[in-house]
């Protein structure tokens, strides 16, 4: 990805609560590093419609996929889109409720993206896309046939225009509310990995591969990582 800093647009330009605002790229695709759902914005037959989906990026591009006959990658490539990724790290309990908050990592990516019609770079996003959700996980399994890449459309999205917002630490209380009785602080959100739940039809002696069982165990959020420095 590109050393440069987020070039701030009308779009991209926070109007409230400007100083959660990160202007590093690096703030950029540490989000994309940490996520695996992103939400695609787009306007479908003039009704606006937000779709889940996986995602992958390399460099300075970021991937999506899906089925040929899916609506929102048909129209996608004609007009703008907004892709979103939202982490959750805590839930900010103050003293007054007006003070209540989130701490999040937010990511809005916006663009025009294009439908990938060469072969070798269709195969070369659907591989970010797999390895962004397992890594590991392209090499092992059987890749793609002709027919399935016939019936995969997959756009690529350039991370130029992108706003990144942060919000982590205490709840910022009314100083006449610090002499209130009451608990205050940060409950902490975090991802974690289950053990792996092998397929019904899987059959015996095969056991789950190194790359997959590496993922398992908990993943600290930010504010515990700092806690623990």
């Amino acid at each position: 990805m590109s050393s440069t800093p987020l070039s701030p647009t009308r779009r991209t330009s926070l109007g409230r609560a400007k100083q959660r605002a990160a202007t590093d790229r690096a703030a950029l695709r540490e989000i994309l590093d940490a996520g695996r759902i992103c939400h695609l914005g787009v306007v479908v037959d003039g009704s606006p419609r937000v779709v889940p989906t996986g995602y992958g990026y390399s460099g300075d591009t970021l991937y999506l996929h899906g089925s040929t006959g899916a609506s929102s990658l048909l129209a996608g490539p004609s007009q703008e889109i907004c892709v979103t990724i939202t982490h959750v790290d805590g839930i900010v309990l103050a003293r007054s409720l007006f003070h209540h908050s989130v701490n999040y990592r937010s990511a809005m990516i916006y663009g025009t993206p294009r439908r990938l019609t060469d072969p070798d770079e269709k195969l070369a996003g659907l591989r970010a896309i797999t390895e962004r959700l397992a890594p590991g996980q392209w090499d092992v399994a059987r890749p793609p046939n002709a027919k399935e890449l016939a019936a995969t459309t997959v756009l690529a999205l350039s991370l130029e225009e992108a706003s990144v917002k942060v919000r982590q630490g205490p709840p910022g209380d009314d100083e006449e509310d610090y002499a209130l009785d009451l608990w205050a602080g940060v409950l902490p959100v975090r991802e974690v990995f289950g053990e792996p739940v092998p397929d019904p039809r899987l059959r015996p002696g095969i056991p789950a591969p190194a790359h997959v069982t590496s993922m398992v165990g908990p993943t600290a959020t930010p504010s515990e990582a700092a806690d623990q420095a």
